[in-house]
């Protein structure tokens, strides 16, 4: 069930976990300025309604924390990105295909879309290149963050993921997601944890050669 319009600060709660990805009730508290109280009573109605996760997490000395998450099904919420279409054609399609052929299928679809993304930015040095894909990301539901790691690798972040919901019955459509990554920057590409699995976020570590010139 997706969180109604008429539920303005359940709207905020949705939105504001959607781009600060795992978050606690007292950071949610401080976040949206309600009382905690509230905030809990928001995130029973979200998890009745299966759009929230939680898990306790050690921190520090004391009882574990309880720290929340969107589930996939709120992840994908969006009618925008025609969920049920989309799952339907997948299924149609690995009836009738075999499984390389449907993979191949999809590398060829994230090819045609990474070429779209390589004109705006194989003009740029490989920093910007990446903080400007992070953006595009963002764009397209992704919620991405880009953090650097070192020198010449960087970590792509991302909260939120419009195939998420869809993976669960087709894990093959993460396909499209790598794929555009590496095409876009023809660099190292290793992902490192994927929502699909548990985890609160799809990462990746990209590494490449660093500039001469500074990045900053």
């Amino acid at each position: 069930m997706a969180v109604s319009s008429t539920e303005p600060t359940r709207e905020k709660l949705y939105n504001t976990l959607r781009t600060k990805g795992r978050s606690t009730v007292s950071e949610l508290s401080d976040a949206l300025r309600i009382t905690p109280v509230a905030v809990r009573h928001h995130l029973a109605t979200l998890q009745a309604e299966g759009m929230v996760d939680v898990r306790e997490e050690k921190h520090g000395v004391g009882r574990p924390r309880q720290v929340y998450t969107l589930s996939p099904t709120a992840m994908g919420r969006d009618p925008t990105k025609y969920y049920q279409f989309t799952n339907l054609l997948l299924d149609q399609l690995k009836k009738k295909l075999s499984p390389d052929t449907v993979n191949q299928l999809l590398m060829e679809v994230a090819f045609r879309m990474a070429s779209e993304w390589k004109k705006q930015l194989d003009d740029l040095p490989m920093p910007e290149r990446i903080r400007r894909l992070g953006n595009l990301l963002s764009e397209e539901g992704f919620v991405a963050r880009v953090e650097k790691a070192g020198p010449g690798r960087y970590i792509l972040t991302e909260l939120s993921c419009p195939f998420a919901r869809i993976s669960l019955a087709h894990p093959e459509i993460c396909i499209l997601d790598e794929t555009i990554l590496s095409q876009v920057l023809e660099t190292s590409i290793e992902r490192t944890s994927c929502i699909r699995s548990g985890s609160d976020s799809c990462t990746y570590l990209i590494t490449h050669i660093e500039e001469d010139t500074p990045d900053e």
